[in-house]
């Protein structure tokens, strides 16, 4: 998730406390002198074309202080990064009797601490990451939780082979050429893995869909909660009676004192003109996610609107700069009659390739889509090249991690740090861990054999494969060692 030029501190966790990552976004902004020029405490109440946006691309852009002050200034350019979680839904005609719960109710948006839940019992709806999460934080003080999955959930730890990070296991180019290949063993592979850690349909989780149709739930403790009846998976809630709550499959549970929905969010865009937020399928209709098509002059933008298996800062950050090259001219936009074909293709595509939804309107592949839009900006790494001028770089691209650091090797904006972040991302990964150094036991002196034995292997295969010339020599040096001589 970091800035492609600006590593986290070392020190930092591999996952960090938001407390943590706050921190990191308060050393960049301090680092690139930011701050003076972001207005905070400012609310948009809209944006609007000039009236001489077709020779100058300008917008009116309306705003209102706290203190109730609105002010209209003209803009060259906007970009819209208000992202997808920004209107709770909150589906109550979808519970009958809601009406007559005698409980407390709400949606996770406003959820902030378990503090208040001590001895009650708790229903949460919805299996996504923040139901997931809510659930494990409550059952720690509460009576009892009921988690209620409609579709349930690939579960996810953070914690991958070998107590490294997940995400930067399985993420490589490599990976995602294998992905591309042979997508049904792949996704085979990863979810009897994951049933190996627990059995998904034992536990009540097992989804309908796929694991790559859909983001997974990231939950280390929920299994836990689970095998220790912390939390009780249940289906979908059929309807309420007072305190009462009746599930799908005829279960009844007395006596609850609160329900949270974690049923997700819909987005709005309502300070944009109504012909921005035409839709195709459940998405905006925006070229490769970013640009609307039909503006004579491409000077609006929306970032950050989007998803993949991967974190969202490195797909924001490239739209960003791929958008700030278009406001400048420096990058063009096809026509706007190939851009509407383009979007229709990629819809048709995301919806055969991924499980959308209103609640779930939009999924990329991760690593194509970084290289699509780093292509437009010009900064897409050259594998081949590498390979040739700088082979260990190369190959920490095509089998590392797929980082952001790549994308500040060449081209605009590139920087001279880039090459040092890849090569030793590994160590910034590590060093958070160095808080207690375990010792390296001594080597015994009867270990001594095996390992000459072992050199002498090595030497021998690779004598082997190098040069058949050297195994006549290397056999010859062993009889000169047997004779008596």
């Amino acid at each position: 998730m970091a800035f492609s030029d600006f590593p986290p501190p070392a020190q930092l966790p591999n996952n960090m406390h938001h407390s943590e990552v706050l921190l990191y976004l308060r050393l960049y902004a301090q680092s690139f002198k930011l701050l003076q020029h972001i207005q905070f405490q400012t609310t948009v109440v809209s944006v609007r074309q000039t009236l001489d946006f077709a020779a100058t691309g300008q917008w009116e852009v309306e705003t209102e202080t706290r203190d109730g002050q609105r002010e209209t200034r003209v803009f060259d350019a906007v970009i819209v990064c208000t992202g997808h979680f920004t209107q709770p839904h909150l589906p109550l005609g979808d519970f009958p009797g809601i009406e007559s719960f005698e409980g407390n109710y709400f949606h996770s948006w406003d959820y902030r601490s378990a503090d208040d839940m001590q001895g009650k019992r708790v229903v949460v709806i919805g299996i996504g990451n923040s139901g997931g999460d809510i659930a494990v934080d409550i059952s720690r003080v509460a009576e009892k939780v009921y988690l209620s999955a409609r579709s349930g959930a690939w579960v996810v730890s953070r914690v991958g082979e070998g107590g490294l990070p997940c995400d930067l296991l399985g993420s490589s180019r490599l990976d995602m050429v294998m992905e591309k290949l042979f997508p049904s063993w792949v996704n085979k592979m990863v979810e009897n893995r994951l049933n190996k850690a627990f059995d998904h349909k034992l536990y009540g989780l097992k989804p309908s869909h796929s694991f790559f149709q859909q983001m997974p739930v990231v939950n280390d403790d929920l299994p836990a909660r689970i095998i220790s009846g912390r939390v009780q998976l249940k289906p979908n809630v059929k309807q309420f009676c007072g305190s009462t709550v009746v599930f799908t499959d005829g279960s009844v549970m007395d006596k609850v004192d609160v329900v949270v929905f974690a049923t997700g969010y819909n987005y709005s865009f309502p300070f944009l003109p109504s012909a921005l937020q035409a839709k195709s399928g459940y998405r905006l209709h925006l070229y490769k996610h970013v640009f609307p098509p039909a503006l004579t002059r491409p000077t609006l933008a929306v970032v950050g609107f989007i998803r993949g298996f991967g974190a969202v800062n490195p797909l924001a950050e490239l739209q960003a700069r791929w958008a700030t090259r278009v406001f400048k001219g420096l990058t063009k936009l096809p026509s706007e009659k190939t851009m509407i074909k383009e979007i229709e293709k990629d819809t048709v595509t995301m919806h055969q390739r991924f499980a959308c939804s209103d609640r779930n309107p939009i999924q990329v592949e991760y690593v194509p889509y970084l290289d699509f839009v780093a292509e437009q900006v010009g900064v897409r790494p050259n594998l081949l090249w590498l390979l040739l001028t700088d082979p260990r770089l190369a190959l920490n691209i095509l089998l590392g991690p797929c980082t952001p650091y790549q994308y500040r090797l060449t081209g605009p904006g590139q920087w001279a740090g880039a090459r040092q972040a890849i090569l030793t991302q590994w160590d910034r990964v590590i060093q958070p861990f160095k808080t207690r150094v375990v010792p390296e036991p001594e080597t015994k002196p009867s270990s001594k054999r095996n390992i000459i034995m072992f050199f002498s292997g090595s030497v021998l295969l690779c004598c082997i494969v190098y040069n058949k010339h050297e195994l006549s020599s290397f056999f010859s040096s062993l009889s000169l060692l047997r004779s008596p001589q």
